[in-house]
């Protein structure tokens, strides 16, 4: 009998997940399908119906692959080899540009079908990599689309008109970390210029602009970029050339009006550059609201395997793009062949990643609202009136004005620093560790790991704040992690790994008895 209890306890386990895995999938067709048009607010969805529809079918297709690439182009040098200027080429190779034709399929269907080399004579379904230092050249009085490697290679390109292509830019520019695209972008102003950040800003950032940006004489102000009329203030006409944003911000999740930011800041002639990490071109595209620049730290969503590290810069204009591609090849921080490559095969399931990641990280906001050790959740998925949760009604309809979803980054506070760490060392499956946005679920407390660059004098976090990152694994594992790491934290257990490993091997010992 008792055995009998126990099978049926596991079928009904079993039930509920496969119960919770086809609301999650019913959900985003609906979510896609009211995105087409094809389903109104409130409609159901009905699989005869829209099969039977042929209005289901994309009105847009794309058969034509051939211009994903560099095109191969030659240039002449002229009869006179040494009277040739060099100033003539442009310092990356041709592509296309989507900054005034956005590609028509959905994003989900972009990166599984992006053919990178459509003039390739043997098609192959994967980009191959072009794992080469140097290219040879034509003739003495020509040079062919690529010459060396650190001024461009068609695996870096394929994965470069791919990204400008889910942001809708100009052009994009993959390099060797985030931290190198950020550096680039800083490098597009002079001494005199002023830039205006968040006040809530990535620790690597703040560092880079304080301790490195300082040196050259570039001038800085942190500000709250969620109250515009501050923002106002701030601004030296004439002085003020960059404005650098977090929405939502890591790891606070504040939550910026990028429209009338971007209108703020344009008035003034100033540019507007995002760090768009957190979300990912998937869940939102902030060149379309108005931004200059859009930066990634691509080692997290966008490769989303923790295997490779990769910045990218994405820009609006012709002639952002012609400086960007100079310090590129200048500094020499462009993304080798191989990380290339990785990234590209990475963003086929940057879609399925992202949904089943935003999926585990409402359960686990839900969850947390539960939880009395939680004072403050912060959350851009969640609304207001939830309990610990401290998003208002005004910056809950500002972000899904803006982006597509909540992510699945969150952080929060329990007003007791020892119990945070007790928390964070009793987690299993949640992995102590920097960086978000991987397959497998991360956990930190910022002001010792991803922040702790920023003097404590000068951090604007709570020093008891938890940050998750939340991956694909099965929802229902992550919640018994959680549940567990909270009450052996709370519990009188001097060492709470050691009391956990103890439990485990005394219950498994149980087991097999």
């Amino acid at each position: 009998m008792e055995e009998e209890n126990r099978l049926l306890k596991a079928r009904v386990e079993e039930l509920e997940k496969e119960r919770d895995d086809l609301e999650w999938r019913n959900s985003q067709l609906t979510r896609l399908l009211q995105e087409m048009g094809q389903l109104k607010e409130g409609g159901e969805w009905n699989v005869d119906d829209h099969l039977a529809d042929e209005s289901w079918q994309f009105m847009t297709t794309e058969t034509d692959q051939s211009n994903n690439q560099a095109v191969p182009h030659n240039f002449k040098k002229g009869e006179e080899v040494t009277a040739y200027d060099t100033s003539e080429v442009q310092t990356y190779p041709d592509r296309p540009h989507f900054n005034e034709r956005p590609a028509p399929l959905h994003p989900a269907t972009q990166v599984v079908i992006f053919d990178g080399c459509p003039n390739d004579p043997y098609h192959p379904s994967s980009m191959p990599i072009y794992q080469t230092a140097t290219f040879v050249q034509p003739s003495i009085s020509e040079f062919g689309p690529y010459d060396y490697t650190r001024s461009g290679n068609p695996t870096r390109t394929a994965l470069e008109v791919l990204i400008a292509k889910l942001e809708s830019a100009h052009s994009a520019f993959a390099f060797s970390t985030g931290m190198s695209a950020l550096t680039t972008i800083t490098q597009l102003f002079s001494s005199g210029d002023e830039i205006i950040a968040c006040s809530d800003l990535y620790g690597g950032m703040h560092r880079l602009l304080t301790q490195v940006c300082n040196r050259f004489k570039i001038k800085l102000q942190f500000i709250d970029t969620t109250d515009i009329e501050s923002l106002e203030k701030a601004i030296t006409p004439g002085v003020t050339k960059l404005i650098h944003i977090e929405s939502p911000s890591n790891p606070l999740m504040r939550i910026t009006d990028l429209k009338s930011l971007c209108a703020l800041a344009h008035k003034h002639d100033i540019l507007v550059s995002v760090d768009s990490t957190m979300m990912s071109p998937y869940l939102w595209q902030p060149l379309t609201l108005g931004a200059d620049i859009v930066m990634h730290s691509g080692t997290k969503f966008l490769n989303g395997h923790s295997d490779t590290m990769l910045g990218v810069v994405c820009v609006k204009t012709e002639k952002l793009a012609s400086q960007v591609a100079f310090l590129q090849n200048a500094e020499g921080s462009a993304l080798a062949p191989f990380d290339s490559w990785l990234v590209l095969r990475g963003l086929k399931t940057l879609a399925v990643r992202i949904e089943r990641q935003q999926f585990n990280a409402m359960k686990i906001a839900q969850f947390l609202t539960t939880v009395p050790e939680v004072k403050k959740l912060h959350y851009a998925g969640l609304g207001p009136g939830r309990g610990p949760a401290t998003a208002t009604e005004e910056s809950y309809k500002l972000h899904f004005s803006q982006a597509k979803g909540g992510g699945s980054v969150l952080s929060f506070e329990t007003g007791n620093v020892r119990l945070s760490e007790r928390i964070v060392d009793a987690c299993k499956l949640f992995k102590i560790t920097v960086s978000f946005g991987s397959c497998n679920s991360l956990i930190e407390m910022p002001c010792l790991l991803s922040h702790a660059s920023i003097p404590a004098e000068k951090r604007t976090l709570p020093p008891d704040l938890i940050r998750l990152s939340v991956g694909i694994e099965d929802v229902h594992d992550l919640l018994c992690d959680l549940q567990r790491a909270f009450k052996y934290a709370s519990s009188g257990a001097k060492d709470v790994r050691a009391q956990i490993e103890r439990d485990l091997k005394k219950n498994q010992k149980v087991h097999s008895q």
